[in-house]
């Protein structure tokens, strides 16, 4: 299950759509944590970098 999908299976997913245009990266991190994705900081980095790639 990728990430945006056990998001949007929480609830998640608007919240780090939010999160991640606002590039409020702890938000984001602490929404990766709640789904129990691998490696939050590292995913949350990467899309903070180029945001544009990943639609923010």
């Amino acid at each position: 299950m990728t990430a945006n999908e056990r998001f949007s299976a929480l609830g998640l997913l608007e919240a780090f759509d939010r999160a991640a245009r606002a590039r409020d990266r702890d938000a984001m991190i602490a929404i990766y944590r709640a789904a129990e994705a691998e490696n939050p900081e590292f995913c949350v980095d990467l899309i903070l970098t180029n945001p544009e790639s990943y639609g923010y």
